[in-house]
């Protein structure tokens, strides 16, 4: 029995190699040219840009404020220690090339619903129609999940972890002076690893299409995953216990996430 007309892979599946090659020059040119152009906006708005960037070095940033609010709505008069660290540039031209880099890296983040719809229209002609269904979900479902790492970093890891390292003190006589490369490479670093972390259910659901890990494997294997999640997190965050906590707890709730996915599919 043949395959329906709609089921098949589209007639430009039928182009030749050197065509492909065109459509995908002319594919990459479109995004470059997108990402240059909000590079140059994000970099013309830099005072608005660092500001949000420079958000969580402070004691009062939102995510303190929110916590003292509901301390204080179950009735305990917490406060958090006041602090002031002053981040320090150490080479002549490490705040021009901070501010570039910068712009490059949030003109990507920007642009990438337009690079995975224009990588989805590329690769849309070879994929049958019940396989495009299936794309569509799961780059939304990826795209969620990696913002949803971004927001967990910027609001909840990098301002706890920051606070804890740059306040920790061995000695009094001891003062903490910041780099602002040592501060941005740690904010991308560490965002970015947690936007990929946000991934796992994505990696499950993949894995268990290629027969290689089920639910009940999950599920068996529980004790060990936690432990693994936490060497994980321990080698990916900055070396402190809360900083750790912080991130052990959310991917092992991507761990359980992973399982009902799993099962919901076999079903």
């Amino acid at each position: 029995m043949s395959i329906k007309e709609s089921e098949q892979p589209s007639e430009v599946g039928l182009l030749t190699f050197g065509e492909h090659l065109e459509i995908l020059r002319k594919m990459l040119f479109r995004i470059i040219a997108v990402v240059i152009v909000l590079a140059v906006i994000i970099f013309c708005f830099k005072k608005e840009t660092f500001a949000i960037l420079l958000a969580p070095q402070h004691y009062d940033f939102c995510t303190f404020k929110l916590i003292e609010h509901y301390m204080h709505v179950l009735g305990w008069d917490f406060h958090f220690t006041r602090y002031s660290i002053p981040l320090i540039s150490t080479e002549l031209s490490a705040q021009f090339m901070t501010h570039i880099t910068i712009s490059c890296v949030l003109a990507i983040l920007l642009a990438s619903p337009y690079i995975v719809f224009e990588l989805f229209r590329f690769i849309s002609p070879a994929l049958y129609e019940s396989e495009k269904k299936y794309s569509y979900a799961v780059a939304v479902v990826i795209y969620a999940l990696f913002l949803i790492g971004l927001l967990m970093s910027y609001y909840i890891l990098f301002p706890i972890s920051f606070r804890f390292l740059a306040t920790y003190q061995v000695d009094e006589s001891i003062v903490s002076t910041i780099t602002l490369d040592s501060y941005i490479s740690t904010f991308i670093t560490l965002t970015f690893l947690m936007g990929v972390v946000f991934q796992l259910p994505v990696f499950a659901y993949i894995l268990e299409k290629m027969g290689f890990i089920d639910a009940d494997l999950l599920r068996k294997y529980r004790p060990y995953a936690f432990v693994i999640i936490m060497i994980i997190a321990a080698i990916i965050t900055p070396p402190d216990i809360f900083t750790l906590i912080m991130v052990t707890f959310p991917i092992y709730g991507l761990y359980e996430a992973s399982i009902l996915v799993l099962r919901r599919t076999e079903s």
